[in-house]
């Protein structure tokens, strides 16, 4: 279980460093983080098997997803 536990705290890092890129106004580095946590927590999600938290992820990374093509 110790394997799981790095990638959702790794998850997480990436994922507060993306929300203080966001609150800078650091675009479009603020989306590739958000990208790169969502994809971190949504492989720890299907890790432990979590239902919830894969939906939950799912969308936040088709969302920020949708966000990069929008800007393109």
């Amino acid at each position: 279980m110790l394997f799981p536990c790095k990638v959702k705290w790794i998850a997480t890092a990436v994922t507060l460093v993306g929300a203080m890129a966001t609150a800078l106004q650091y675009d479009p580095l603020n989306i590739y983080l958000l990208n790169a946590g969502a994809i971190l927590f949504l492989w720890w999600a299907v890790l432990i098997k979590d239902k919830a938290m894969i939906t939950v992820n799912a969308g936040l990374l088709a969302t920020y997803i949708l966000g990069i093509f929008i800007r393109l």
